[in-house]
């Protein structure tokens, strides 16, 4: 896992869904629909989370805060390097942990912002 600035787990933690009734400055979800708990950033525990590279590091992709979102540390194995298909393993169904296999790829807008970032990128260039 990156080493990131405390600053910078806070503004990638603003990212995170909201949950209505909770505090958000406590829980939040990932896109996923995961549920996450801030003092839990970097545990693979129940509500434990990372940030990850959308666009992966592998790939040529950076910590770019645009590059950048809170994500389940199991969503995060699940996801892997995978791009722009990639899929998550947890959500929830209200307040309970739900493991739920869901596919995913980004969106074309996503896909040129990361070619504005990485105009050289020969992944890229590909999509």
């Amino acid at each position: 896992m990156a080493n990131f600035s405390e600053d910078k787990i806070n503004l990638v933690w603003e990212k995170a869904r909201i949950i209505d009734g909770q505090d958000a400055a406590i829980y939040r979800q990932d896109f996923a629909g995961a549920w996450i708990q801030r003092d839990r950033y970097g545990k693979e525990e129940s509500f434990g989370w990372e940030i990850d590279h959308m666009f992966p590091e592998s790939l040529g992709g950076n910590e770019n805060s645009d590059n950048l979102q809170p994500l389940q540390w199991e969503n995060n194995r699940t996801k892997a390097d995978n791009f722009p298909s990639f899929s998550t393993s947890v959500s929830s169904e209200g307040t309970n942990y739900k493991m739920i296999n869901q596919n995913w790829e980004f969106n074309d807008s996503f896909i040129e912002t990361l070619k504005i970032l990485y105009p050289n990128n020969q992944v890229l260039k590909k999509l």
